[in-house]
Formats: structure tokens, C-alpha cells, sequence
């Protein structure tokens, strides 16, 4: 083989060792809570048409990512389904306050198979969850650590029905594994978002929880304190009016007043 030969073998084997880094330099990684999949795809994708910023997206239940992310896991961008989780990376310093935005609202509803012959359940103190679910379960996210078990949990205590439900919940590792439970027809009801129940036709919404049963469900969104240049622009891109069409689409509330 001619030294030149060698040169251009040399030169493409380099080529070849660096385009990948070039390429993850111009991915965004993002950890977000699971109930934000449906909506968050939509908002990601919009942007990637606007500027070829492409994304990596881990979803599951923000204990899960924040508990990652502080072990190291690399992302760029945390979305929380409540504060206390971004709270909890923030003092872990595994999240740039200054970046930290309120952006979204939700609410919890209660949920049955779209067979089930339940129907408008009016949701008030003293309602009897475990007479509704029968002999079957109920599911919602791990009332220890999930969102919106935590959620689900303090409405039911402060409606008075924690107690004898309990025995009768399955608690799943996100809210979007309840809700495939409840589809399933593995489980007689279920608590979820709802916006979860907006996007599976196997449930269908028996009740909703009164707003002042439970803390307000907030979704903050952050950069990590290990995020790469591009992500200032995609977190104002969040805050966009563009992206507020998307996410009240899904059913989420934007908190904030968009910008254009």
C-alpha cells in the first residue's frame, strides 16, 4: 500500500471515530416524567423540524430520573411531575436552579375499564373507593415515591377514604403502568392524570378529584448543572406559545404566560 494510500485509510478511520460525537452534540437528553410522553414527543418533534436538534428521552416516574440523575446519569433536562422531586435534585446540586421553570398543571381522576359499568362517581368526603372497587384493585403510582400516588394518597386522606382502600391498591412503578393495569382490565379502577386518560381509549374517566383535596400537581422543568449550550434554547422553546398549543392539546395547563 502507497503512503498515500495509508494517509486516506488513516484519515477516514479518524472521520469515522469522531462523527459520532458530532452527532451527540446535537442530541438533547431528557429525563421526563412518564405522563408526559404523548405530549412531550409532540413538543420535541416540533422543535427538531425547527432547528435539527434531535432527542434522546428516557420516561418514567420522577423519583426514578432524579435518583438516575444524581447517580449520573447523563441528561440534560429534567422534567418532574412535582416539585418535590426537583426540589430533592436541586439539593442534591444535580440540577441548575436558575433554569428551574413551573411549566405545567394537571389533575387526578379516577379511572375504569371502558367496558365497566361504573359511571359518573360524584368524588366528595366520605366517598367509599373500596366499596366501588369491589373484589378488584386499584392502581395508581407507588403512593411513596410516584407523583401521582402521592397525589392520589392525599386526596384519599383528605376525602376520608385512605384507609379502608388501601389493602385494595396495586401500586405500579409510574402512573403510566397503572394505567395500562386499569386498560388491561387487571385492575377495577385506577388514579391516574388526566391527561393519561385522555390518550388510552381501553379507560374511560368515572370521576374527578376535587383540586383542593390534594397539592396542586406542578411540573417543573430544569436544566442539569452538566447540560450542554444547546439546551438554553430548548428550554425556552418550552415556554413557547408554540408549545403551549401542544401541551394544553394533551390537557396539561401551562402555568406561565408564553412567549412567541
Amino acid at each position: 500500500m502507497s503512503r498515500l494510500s495509508v494517509l486516506f485509510s488513516a484519515f477516514f478511520v479518524l472521520a469515522a471515530s469522531l462523527s459520532p460525537a458530532r452527532a451527540e452534540d446535537k442530541t438533547i437528553t431528557v429525563f421526563a416524567a412518564a405522563s408526559m410522553k404523548n405530549a412531550l414527543d409532540e413538543v420535541d418533534a416540533a422543535y427538531t423540524a425547527r432547528t435539527g436538534v434531535k432527542f434522546s428521552v428516557s420516561y418514567a416516574a420522577s423519583s426514578v430520573l432524579a435518583r438516575q440523575i444524581e447517580q449520573g446519569a447523563p441528561a440534560d433536562v429534567f422534567v418532574s411531575a412535582d416539585t418535590d422531586w426537583m426540589d430533592y435534585a436541586i439539593a442534591k446540586k444535580t440540577i441548575s436552579e436558575p433554569t428551574r421553570v413551573n411549566l405545567l398543571g394537571n389533575s387526578i381522576v379516577l379511572i375504569a375499564p371502558r367496558d365497566s359499568r361504573l359511571d359518573n362517581v360524584s368524588i366528595a368526603q366520605g366517598f367509599d373507593l373500596a366499596k366501588l372497587a369491589g373484589d378488584g384493585r386499584i392502581a395508581t403510582g407507588d403512593v411513596r415515591s410516584v407523583p401521582a400516588g402521592k397525589y392520589a394518597k392525599a386526596a384519599l386522606t383528605s376525602l376520608g377514604a385512605w384507609q379502608a382502600a388501601e389493602p385494595k391498591f396495586a401500586m405500579a412503578e409510574s402512573v403510566r403502568a397503572a394505567l395500562t393495569l386499569v386498560a388491561r382490565g387487571e385492575a377495577n379502577l385506577g388514579i391516574v392524570y388526566s391527561t393519561d386518560a385522555k390518550i388510552e381509549p381501553g379507560v374511560k374517566i368515572v370521576g374527578t378529584f376535587p383540586a383542593d383535596s390534594h397539592p396542586a400537581i406542578i411540573y417543573p422543568v430544569a436544566a442539569t448543572t452538566t447540560a450542554k449550550s444547546e439546551t438554553s434554547d430548548y428550554l425556552a422553546f418550552l415556554r413557547s406559545a408554540a408549545a403551549k398549543t401542544i401541551f394544553e392539546k394533551y390537557g396539561f395547563k401551562f402555568l406561565i404566560s408564553p412567549t412567541t
